[in-house]
């Protein structure tokens, strides 16, 4: 099959998710407008070449509601012929983007794909879809009774894998030191590229990066999600997740170009990197934030490989205790285990968070000389994506 290979990738800064965020007097679609019309000067490419935008979302709704990747090409100025499709696979919708990006053009389908993802959620908050609505529906309540809120999901991961509060603030200090030391050694610089809000001067840096954290300041947070009636449901549970050891909300988007690796020769432009493996699995809907664990061992086994083989693997931080969780069944250096801080430092955008992470990765291997990358997020209803990035030389 053709091989396909990535030639760039960029994100925005993450802005806080609130009024009066960095990035939230922006609207989503201008916000991927000026992510895209970065990418495509980054590589020199005509825009009219690209054959298909495929963007990562999930509040799909109110300003993200019109197919956001279509609006935001058009907001850019770029040939109308160019269609765009929105993913949705949660957390990892993203991610899912790259995926099938890389399909299409394996399968012959594409030459060369704009993927990656958008979310505002300062301006499209979450869960607003819903409106008060079950979204499982009689038949899924039928079969899983005991289905609950994805902090409630956290708690008993936290429970089952014996990981207490010092714990979880111990690691969720570790992810903000460690994208703090990216950041000022300047790390992130090639990743990012400036925004600019509707009023102020551009943002260049991520906005969530707390370096001061100390397990100390996040023992003093109340837990987030234990409410009388799930206390009364789940006795056994210390309900130690918090705001502090979870993910940041946040406004932010990331795109990737890939093309076959014909097209990038014929183009002068260096394959960076190619998809090696991946993989979706669906886990306990309850428990739901355990699918990394199992969708790991599926892209391992697909691809021939060990955790030995890898240079360093990314889990993503939605909460404490996921990559905990990960890596008391993976044992895995705690060194090369997100080295850059994760979403508890950096936030998760959802929709834009595979992109992102798989951004973030590609630039960590190509600054220490590593070969292989594992990412591998969690997504609502017990689901996970896991993907293998080879960087190429």
């Amino acid at each position: 099959m053709t091989t396909a290979v990535v030639v760039e990738a960029i994100r925005t800064p993450m802005g806080k998710g609130k009024v009066g965020g960095a990035l939230s007097g922006l609207h989503p679609v201008d916000l991927l407008a000026q992510t895209l019309s970065a990418l495509i000067e980054r590589s020199g490419i005509d825009p009219g070449s690209v054959d298909d935008v495929i963007i990562g979302c999930v509040g799909q709704n109110l300003e993200q509601s019109a197919t956001p990747g279509r609006q935001a090409w058009l907001s850019a100025g770029f040939p109308v012929h160019v269609p765009s499709v929105t993913i949705e696979r949660k957390c990892g919708s993203g991610q899912q983007a790259v995926e099938f990006a890389a399909a299409g053009i394996a399968a012959g389908l594409y030459d060369i794909v704009v993927a990656g993802g958008v979310e505002s959620m300062s301006r499209v908050p979450i869960l607003s879809a819903r409106m008060g609505a079950d979204p499982h529906g009689p038949g899924v309540r039928g079969r899983f009774p005991d289905l609950v809120p994805q902090g409630v999901s956290a708690e008993l991961v936290a429970h089952r894998w014996g990981l207490s509060r010092e714990v979880l603030d111990e690691y969720a200090a570790r992810s903000h030191h460690r994208a703090a030391g990216t950041a000022s050694s300047g790390g992130f610089a090639d990743e990012i590229v400036p925004v600019t809000p509707a009023e102020g001067d551009p943002v260049t840096a991520d906005e969530s990066i707390r370096p001061g954290t100390t397990v100390e300041r996040l023992a003093g947070l109340d837990p987030a999600f234990g409410t009388d009636e799930m206390r009364a449901r789940f006795p056994e549970l210390t309900w130690s997740v918090t705001a502090g050891n979870s993910s940041q909300i946040t406004d932010g988007a990331s795109a990737l170009l890939l093309m076959s690796r014909e097209r990038a020769e014929a183009l002068g432009l260096r394959p960076r990197a190619r998809i090696h493996a991946s993989a979706v699995v669906g886990d306990d809907p309850q428990l739901m934030l355990t699918g990394p664990i199992a969708a790991t061992t599926k892209v391992l086994a697909r691809a021939g490989m060990t955790l030995a083989d890898l240079d360093v693997v990314e889990v993503n931080e939605a909460f404490a205790c996921v990559p905990l969780a990960w890596q008391a069944e993976h044992p895995f250096d705690s060194e090369r285990l997100n080295p850059r801080g994760g979403a508890i430092a950096l936030g998760h955008p959802l929709g834009a968070s595979g992109a992102r992470i798989m951004t973030t990765m590609l630039h960590h291997l190509e600054q220490t000389g590593g070969r292989f990358g594992l990412q591998t997020i969690c997504e609502a209803g017990g689901m996970a994506n896991a993907t293998i990035l080879e960087r190429l030389d």
